[in-house]
């Protein structure tokens, strides 16, 4: 009798490029390390690379002619590529069995079979388990009715109990599993996505965390943990993304993380950034792990995410927020340590107003030290609450399907588009309402928080009590009758917005800036930055404008001085010294970091200048895509050196 002949599996968890980085298919290596630690398994299977590469479908269609099965990792950000692939995989190989699983794959998956006839099983949670008896009942009789946590055309079985204990589930990259997965294509790194626990207790609405909200968080055993860092490192991975959803949460252990995260990079050059999310309701505790991975030049910022400040907001999304009060303290203390920060709110979420998004806008940019600001469309994905139908019948809530927006992916090698569900509208706003909430947005990041009108705002808030909001306000009016570079990019991002809540998508490429896709906001000001004379002129146009609107009368030598002081701080593209220095009339500086009242006393103020390329696609690259979370795009008051009195004859 012959030998018979392994199953051959094939997989696909397809992702994007990142200026010549891609992540490991780490969801697909998870599953196959531990199904190949089972003997019977792993001699009966042999288990091909994944495919990754979003511009090689027909080769890995090519590949799959004669495969038993196809195990597919399904997000948002690859659905339709993965549903293409399996469609005419099943049209060449109608006998290879195509498995979906992920989080996209929905929980509520009324009509999902009679759409997508070419899959034969979708899986419900945690796959380890499930994929392994998927994997015994094929070598048996190919009956799966009784496997846990699978669902077909004809059954939907209950779910696989959530896996307790790790200890059993091997690694793959401490088995090096996941560099026979993957295609090593010359120039590529590889991002490696790491858990270190799974689980999330929060009940938020808005959030998926891979089908884990609301549930008890289970960790990795600290020595596995360890030696994936020290495999990090030895294999040179650049960039970690880590999937916790609360990292920080066990102060202890997560400072080991750290520490032994800071020792290998420090060792071996390697890992260079490790990005997490930190502990949802985040506090002073974050801080020595943080400035552990920070002093070690692993992480960028901090996050302190808000998600919103409205009351009937926070409990319609069940987001129970630290008080605004002790959040404000705690910018000022992450501040204080040296470690850079940024908040996330989203925009479009019921509850929310015009009014009170306004309002909560104005509260951030007056009442916190926070460093950046981040605003997402409310996304509205198949298995979290807000896609329930009662939910989304009681809060009225409307949506559109819209391209999926990845910033800083790469333009080229993209594939077929991807889509995303966005909120529209809900019973407290409309999608006019919320094309405004994109406006002030953008005012609010590019102007306010980015500086290019920073502390001009201030100083009319200072001196006039003129709010932030009707100080943009008169901005807006500003580039309705004036045509400046102001105008320009405003009439740029009002088609932006119309363009993006009617579907088109939110994809924004600027060749000038390099090829990828960047957010609104950084494109905005690294186009406002590039000359510094002009952007000078330019603003003071508008307070020439801002002052006849409102009747003040502050003086042209003040104005001026003004205006040189706010475009002194912005790291522009033109000034490529390396050290930038400027002789002011007005103490600003004196002004602006306390309550003292404005001196006209000569002073130079000076600080290095962190970017000195004036290459347009280097320099925005260092400036405001990497350089945005080191803040690279502009210099704080507080950390000028500055002369005192100058005299005349300097």
């Amino acid at each position: 009798m012959g030998v018979r002949e392994m199953f051959k599996i094939s997989s696909s968890q397809f992702n994007y490029q990142y200026r010549g980085r891609i992540h490991f298919p780490y969801s697909i290596g998870m599953l196959l390390a531990y199904v190949k630690s089972k003997p019977e398994l792993s001699k009966n299977f042999q288990f091909k690379k994944t495919f990754v590469f979003r511009d090689k479908t027909e080769e890995y269609t090519e590949q799959c002619k004669d495969s038993d099965i196809l195990l597919c990792s399904c997000y948002v950000w690859n659905w339709e590529i993965t549903t293409k692939l399996a469609r005419e995989v099943k049209e060449s190989n109608p006998n290879c069995l195509v498995v979906f699983g992920g989080p996209q794959v929905p929980n509520n998956s009324e009509g999902f079979f009679e759409k997508y006839p070419f899959v034969d099983i979708i899986v419900h949670g945690e796959g380890e388990y499930v994929l392994e008896n998927i994997l015994k009942a094929y070598l048996n009789d190919k009956d799966f009715s009784k496997v846990l946590g699978i669902e077909t055309k004809d059954f939907k079985n209950s779910l696989q109990p959530r896996i307790n204990d790790f200890s059993d589930l091997p690694s793959p990259y401490l088995t090096n599993l996941i560099w026979d997965l993957v295609e090593r294509r010359q120039g590529y790194q590889w991002i490696a996505a790491w858990e270190t626990l799974r689980g999330c207790p929060y009940l938020c609405t808005f959030c998926d965390w891979g089908s884990a909200i609301g549930t008890k968080m289970r960790k990795f055993e600290e020595e596995k943990i360890m030696k994936e860092i020290e495999w990090f490192g030895k294999n040179k991975i650049p960039y970690i993304d880590c999937c916790d959803a609360n990292f920080g949460i066990y102060k202890e252990r997560d400072m080991g993380i750290a520490r032994k995260m800071k020792e290998v990079s420090q060792e071996m050059g390697y890992p260079t950034t490790f990005h997490p999310t930190f502990a949802k309701v985040a506090s002073e505790a974050i801080i020595p792990i943080a400035k552990e991975l920070y002093d070690a030049s692993l992480l960028r910022a901090v996050t302190l995410s808000l998600q919103s400040l409205d009351p009937t907001t926070l409990k319609i999304i069940k987001r129970a927020n630290i008080k605004f009060d002790k959040f404000s303290e705690l910018t000022e203390s992450f501040r204080n340590a040296g470690l850079p920060t940024y908040t996330e709110i989203i925009r479009g979420l019921p509850g929310e107003t015009l009014e009170n998004f306004k309002e909560n806008l104005e509260t951030i940019v007056s009442d916190t030290k926070v460093d950046h600001l981040l605003i997402h469309n409310c996304g509205v994905f198949p298995n979290a609450p807000m896609a329930e139908p009662a939910y989304v019948e009681q809060y009225k809530i409307k949506t559109i399907s819209s391209p999926i927006f990845l910033w800083h992916s790469d333009v080229s090698n993209r594939g077929i588009p991807e889509y995303e569900d966005i909120a529209i509208g809900s019973f407290s706003f409309t999608i006019e309402d919320l094309k405004q909430m994109f406006l002030y947005s953008w005012l609010m990041i590019v102007f306010q928080n980015m500086g290019i009108l920073e502390f001009v705002a201030k100083f009319y808030k200072k001196t006039h009590d003129l709010s932030f909001i009707n100080f943009y306000e008169i901005f807006i009016d500003f580039c309705k009758a004036k045509k400046t570079i102001f105008s320009e990019q405003y009439e740029i991002v009002s088609q932006y917005i119309e363009d993006g809540y009617a579907g088109k998508g939110w994809n924004f490429y600027d060749p000038d800036l390099g090829e990828i896709y960047w957010p609104i906001e950084e494109a905005t000001w690294a186009k406002l930055a590039w000359d510094e004379n002009i952007l000078e002129e330019e603003i003071l146009l508008f307070v020439d404008f801002l002052e006849s609107k409102k009747d003040y009368r502050s003086g042209i030598d003040l104005l001026q001085d003004l205006v040189k002081w706010n475009v002194f701080l912005l790291t522009t593209r033109d000034s490529n010294e390396s050290t930038k220095k400027e002789i002011f009339k007005f103490a600003w500086k004196d002004y602006f970091s306390d309550s003292s009242q404005l001196q006209e006393t000569q002073r130079m103020y000076s600080y290095f200048n962190k970017v000195t390329s004036t290459d347009g696609k280097t320099w925005s690259w260092e400036t405001i895509f990497v350089g945005r979370w080191e803040t690279k795009f502009k210099i704080y008051p507080s950390l000028l050196d500055d002369a005192e009195q100058i005299t005349q004859s300097v």
